[in-house]
């Protein structure tokens, strides 16, 4: 699952060491804004280290690392000197456009190439924060259609970054975040369209307040995110639980399933569950979501 994505910056080795037992379904060792411009070439070599360290044995969860932004001296070298065993997948910020994605998808099957690595086994996952990146949101995740350098689309989720967007559009959301909300939906409508799976939120940078992290995780799942950006250990726990399905919905996706399969079987295709009419599209979400469980989707 890909509930809760824990960031660590990667020039502090205890903090990274312990954010890989912290419960997280992956862990993002930062190259990036944790890191500042004097430390950032330095911080490389642990990153690459930390990562493949712990893909030995049984790894609790995936490992990723966030390069810099292709606009900046940083990204290339980044690639290059993480990339490896044990990298699960690389965080792109800021992206606003396709090309981008090809070009990194690119140098990425030419590393996973020369360093024996399976084609394609390193996941893409680029974070959507600016206007323009927002803006052509639609372009970027249909490049999944064009041939990909490594022969599998790389990209199967993305990730919005509020801050920034925020920053860009000079905007200052309230606790709620409806300022937000347009950008949310559209990222949402997008990833559907473009056959990806659901994309994660942004990071709640309201470390204080615990029961605004809680709202935030239950609006956010309940407009298509799967999982949440988290920039302290105490949001995992939060992220894990509010975009799991609870016992009851699972439960409730197994009687309609199977009630609806029963019905089907005799001709019906409109029933009662629950007092709730389910036809087609209820039914396929509730198998989408047990499918989920299984982790077939």
């Amino acid at each position: 699952m890909n509930r809760s994505f824990l960031f660590a910056p990667g020039n502090h080795p205890r903090r990274v060491e312990k954010a890989f037992a912290l419960g997280a379904d992956a862990v993002i060792l930062d190259l990036e804004d944790a890191v500042a411009v004097s430390d950032k070439e330095a911080a490389r070599k642990p990153v690459a280290d930390a990562l493949k360290r712990n893909a030995v044995g049984p790894r609790r969860c995936r490992g990723y690392a966030r390069v810099n932004a292709m606009g900046t001296p940083y990204c290339f070298r980044d690639l290059i000197e993480v990339i490896g065993k044990g990298v699960d997948g690389i965080v792109l910020p800021k992206v606003e456009s396709a090309a981008d994605l090809h070009a990194i998808d690119w140098m990425i099957a030419n590393l996973e190439r020369e360093r024996g690595l399976a084609a394609g086994a390193i996941d893409l996952m680029p974070i959507i924060e600016t206007a323009a990146g927002i803006s052509r949101i639609d372009r970027i995740l249909q490049a999944r259609s064009l041939k990909p350098y490594s022969g599998t689309w790389r990209v199967r989720r993305a990730a919005f970054g509020a801050a920034d967007y925020s920053h860009d559009l000079g905007l200052s959301p309230s606790r709620e975040e409806p300022e937000l909300s347009h950008a949310r939906e559209r990222l949402v409508l997008a990833s559907r369209a473009a056959g990806v799976e659901g994309p994660v939120d942004s990071p709640w940078f309201h470390l204080k307040d615990a029961d605004g992290l809680r709202r935030a995780v239950e609006r956010s799942r309940r407009m298509g995110f799967q999982g949440r950006l988290c920039i302290h250990p105490d949001q995992v726990p939060v992220a894990n639980s509010g975009y799991a399905p609870t016992p009851e919905e699972i439960a409730r996706a197994e009687r309609i399933v199977a009630a609806f399969r029963e019905a089907e079987a005799k001709g019906a295709a409109a029933i009662q569950v629950d007092g709730q009419m389910i036809d087609y599209p209820i039914v396929h979400q509730a198998e989408r979501l047990l499918r989920a469980m299984k982790g077939q989707d």
